[in-house]
């Protein structure tokens, strides 16, 4: 026997399964009176479901929503189906409790409690209802942060005080403390240990909070030499805790050079100055830095100058830093400049240092002046340095700066000894106004103090890295305080114009001369695949001073990062 079912009879069966199968449940959530409706219509509870099981759980969230606000009595008397797709949850939601009052029993340190600021005279912690959640959250939170990434709050014994107001006692289920038991580099395995102990001030053995860790790599952001690709992990095993960071290593070695041309007020004819400037950092995987420069300039000034800087000596806390300065003044006078200093890198902006500095010039004339002649001095000083940093922008990678050092000592020539100080300070900062303005302004002076003063030991300034306009260390002064200003405006990433004024105050008390320089111009920066090309054009003058465009500076650079 065989049963034959019409074609139509079948397809209409199908459509009726479809719509079967895809229509929506409906969900009505009411109260046992009037009033708990509307408590309930007024959380805003979903309607509207593809299933059933997206419906069950609507209503599980409802009733731990109504537990969240207060309502810790409340209860589902049950879910009816009404029809085929309408269903009926019916609460039973009670009183309404806006306090608790909860006992600790000293189980969490007091520090932490105090954070949430909800701990009263009596050392009790007094929630409102609505934020035991999230409180107990932050206190487990910062549990972890100080150890313990495992532990488990739980508030036990709930009884009712009146009728607003709960008490419970606070249990702590807490696993064992966690400590960083190794370290594992990503990326950069050659990064120097002695940057993780003592720079970052991560190591083995340290209480476990990854919060902690996190803020200590953000510092790398402060290293020129190396970066975070991401930040880091932790594997836990039953018995140790691993801590992975990924790092990368930046290009940090520059070279700078520029030139510069003008015209000669006495011979008319243009001359050429000019400089090299090589900056070597960790390329031996130590974090050290090598810095040579040499400069010859228009006057028949040649400057060479060696900066040798080797951090965390020994994986301690101390740096050593080296200089030799070597400048010649045509026929007149060469002076050596011997220092060492020992740095401490308090954290990733500050610094402090203190060393001695030896100082030999010998008069080169072959006729003998008071102005010019032999001397020796030595100085001991000090220098506190403070460095932050923006190198997501790749024009201008620091913001602000802070150096000043101050020394004192004693300068020796012919037979006479005298007692000098020296007080020298740098600093700059850039006002970002919006992603494309920005203003820069920079202050840097130098003052000797002493009973007499030599030409050959006076401090000396002028050109591109200080007044501009002026002949690169044409200016002697034993005080002198300079004001760089520049109004910059990024055409783009890579390319910006700015401004040109400066301001300089000096004094002389050999020639007994006081005077105020000025320096105007304009220049811009562009940033090439071979390194930062920067352009200035800046005329400078003297107070009672008309300005010349024959006195005008061109300066060139270009600064290649490899």
């Amino acid at each position: 026997m065989s049963l034959k079912i019409s074609p139509l009879i079948l397809l209409l069966f199908i459509l009726w399964s479809s719509e079967t199968l895809t229509q929506n449940l409906y969900l009505t959530a009411v109260g046992t009176s009037e009033k708990e409706t509307k408590t309930i219509d007024s959380l805003g509870y979903q309607q509207t479901f593809q299933d059933y099981m997206s419906l069950d759980l609507e209503v599980k969230r409802l009733k731990k929503r109504l537990n969240t606000l207060g309502y810790i009595e409340s209860e589902l008397r049950h879910l009816k189906k009404q029809n085929d797709s309408s269903y009926l949850a019916t609460f039973s939601i009670k009183h309404k409790y806006n306090t608790i009052i909860i006992e600790h029993h000293n189980l969490v340190d007091l520090s932490i409690l105090k954070l949430t600021g909800f701990l009263n005279k009596n050392q009790q912690l007094v929630i409102p209802i609505e934020q035991v959640e999230t409180t107990l959250q932050s206190i487990n939170s910062e549990i972890a942060n100080r150890g313990n990434p495992f532990s488990t709050l739980i508030i036990n014994d709930i009884k009712k005080i009146d009728p607003k107001t709960l008490s419970g006692s606070l249990s702590v289920s807490a696993a064992q403390s966690r400590t960083v038991d190794k370290l594992i580099l990503k990326g950069y395995e050659k990064f120097p240990k002695s940057f993780i102990k003592r720079y970052l001030k991560i190591k083995t053995g340290q209480t476990f909070s990854l919060k902690k860790i996190k803020e200590k790599t953000a510092a790398l952001n402060d290293l020129v030499f190396a970066n975070q690709i991401k930040d880091p992990e932790v594997l836990f095993t039953r018995d140790s805790t691993i801590l992975y960071m990924y790092l990368e290593k930046a290009r940090s070695n520059t070279f700078d050079g520029f030139l510069g041309f003008g015209t000669n007020e006495s011979t008319n004819k243009i001359e050429f100055d000019g400089y090299l400037d090589l900056n070597l950092t960790n390329n031996l995987n130590y974090g050290e830095s090598l810095k040579l420069l040499y400069k010859s300039d228009e006057n028949d000034q040649q400057t060479f100058d060696l900066k040798i800087g080797a951090p965390y000596l020994f994986s301690s806390p101390i740096g050593l830093d080296l200089n030799l300065n070597i400048f010649k003044r045509d026929s007149s006078f060469v002076t050596v400049s011997q220092a060492a200093k020992i740095k401490y890198q308090v954290n990733s902006k500050h610094a402090i240092s203190a060393g001695i500095n030896s100082v030999n010039s010998t008069d080169l004339l072959e006729l003998p002046t008071t102005l010019i002649t032999d001397y020796k001095s030595n100085q001991y000083f000090i220098n506190y340095t403070y460095t932050k940093r923006q190198n997501y922008e790749l024009l201008f990678p620091v913001n602000f700066l802070f150096d000043i050092t101050t020394g004192f000592g004693n300068r020796t020539y012919e037979t006479i000894d005298e007692r000098q100080s020296n007080f020298y300070l740098n600093t700059f900062k850039i006002f970002n106004l919006n992603a494309k303005n920005s203003i820069y302004g920079k202050f840097s002076g130098n003052y000797l103090v002493s009973d007499t003063y030599l030409e050959n030991e006076l401090p000396r300034f002028g050109g591109i890295n200080s007044i501009r306009g002026f002949e690169e260390n044409s200016l002697i002064a034993n005080l002198y305080g300079v004001l760089n200003t520049e109004y910059r405006y990024k055409l783009n990433n890579t390319i910006y114009v700015h401004s040109v004024i400066d301001a300089a105050y000096f004094e002389n008390q050999i020639a007994n001369q006081k005077g105020k320089l000025f320096g105007f111009g304009f220049g811009f920066g562009l940033l090439t695949k071979a390194g930062l090309f920067r352009f200035n054009y800046s005329s400078g003058k003297t107070e009672n001073q008309k300005f010349k465009l024959s006195d005008s500076k061109i300066h060139l650079s270009l600064t290649t990062t490899f």
